[in-house]
């Protein structure tokens, strides 16, 4: 086992060098990069409408502002109608470390991570871990909910549905199952806001955030009432579109199980069937189905939730990934990268192991040899 495990997190190095080759490359090429960005900023806005930009970049707008006075206007508006210094556009480069050859920022900034050292971001000027912390416990939150709902629903529905495959209930609750999951989420985020969010029906729950702005005056007990207030129209958007993979699994691996000789067996000898069922199909039709919770929590978590977070405003990783793709924050976007595909591939690791915790007759050393 522990030769396996080795292995695996061997295999581990070459997998993640080869995504963050490809999601830099592909980021690198596109346009608007954070150079891009800045310049945008400068021609035709106002000086002082740079708050957001780190200590850096402040500095470098004023040298430009004091070295600009034929492009500027009354009100302290540069209008870069005469374009920009190159020396000014080395400094930007300089400052982001674009003027380093491609292959040399890659190999610096993989030395970084290395070291978990993810650097500040460019928008914020805050060091990118500190964003990854203070967003993760809401999209922590939205995946953890989010799985329990979905196995809460779908076991039941799939080992009801096992055993009465075929008939009517059967087809009914196919048909509504699939036809639910090919909505996507984020249309049925939509029409949950059009319907209970103030849209155009009814407005029972609030359209944007996770609490209200008086969650510090509220009691323990009504600040869970406020928290579940909000999470109710994003965990029941993300969690329609995840039912009928797992209820159709769980449904045929009850099946597999029930057809089996040790049913049989354990039938001719006077159990009831509910005893057959739970106590003998049960722990064998779910090795597949628990097996597989941790890739789903981490599914959820980092890719499911980012359209929810979006249109409700929640601020979590998803949000904070958009945004940074949107405004070419490559510091957020490599280290969220990079993250998210070490944290995949251990979890990845973590849910083969699962089977052999659920079943430990399965043995990973037998298997690599």
């Amino acid at each position: 086992m522990l030769a396996y495990i080795v292995r695996r997190l061997l295999l581990m190095i070459p997998t993640l060098f080869g995504i963050m080759v490809i999601n830099f490359l592909i980021i690198q090429a596109a346009p608007g990069g954070p150079v891009e960005q800045m310049i945008a900023k400068i021609r035709g806005t106002s000086i002082a409408a740079t708050e957001r930009v780190s200590g850096s970049g402040n500095d470098l707008l004023s040298a430009r502002q004091q070295s600009a006075d034929k492009g500027q206007t009354g009100g302290g508006v540069y209008r870069g109608s005469q374009g920009l210094d190159p020396q000014f556009i080395k400094q930007l480069e300089r400052m982001y470390g674009f003027d380093k050859p491609l292959p040399e920022r890659f190999v610096m900034m993989m030395g970084n991570f290395l070291r978990f050292d993810f650097g500040n971001s460019y928008t914020s000027g805050r060091p990118v871990v500190d964003l990854i912390i203070e967003k993760l416990p809401v999209s922590i939150s939205l995946g953890l909910w989010t799985t329990l709902l979905t196995y809460l629903v779908c076991i039941p529905l799939g080992v009801a549905k096992a055993v009465r495959d075929g008939t009517p209930f059967d087809i009914w609750t196919s048909m509504v199952v699939i036809g639910l999951s090919a909505i996507p989420g984020f249309m049925f985020a939509i029409l949950l806001i059009v319907l209970f969010a103030g849209g155009t029906v009814f407005h029972w729950f609030p359209l944007r955030g996770i609490t209200s702005e008086n969650w510090d005056g509220l009691s323990f007990f009504g600040k869970i009432l406020d928290y579940f207030w909000h999470m109710t129209l994003p965990l029941i958007a993300m969690t329609i579109g995840s039912f009928a993979a797992l209820t159709m699994l769980t449904k045929n691996s009850f099946l597999e199980q029930i057809n089996q000789q040790y049913v049989t067996t354990a039938r001719a000898k006077g159990l009831t069937e509910r005893r057959v069922l739970y106590g003998h199909v049960f722990r064998n039709a779910m090795l597949i189905v628990i097996s597989g919770i941790p890739a789903t929590l981490i599914g959820i978590i980092f890719t499911g939730a980012m359209l929810i977070e979006i249109i409700f405003s929640l601020d979590g990783l998803g949000l904070l990934g958009y945004e940074a793709v949107i405004n070419r924050d490559y510091q957020v976007v490599f280290a969220t990268t990079y993250a998210f595909g070490l944290l995949g591939l251990l979890i990845g690791l973590i849910g083969d192991l699962t089977y052999m915790l659920v079943d430990p007759r399965i043995d990973f050393e037998a298997r690599s040899t």
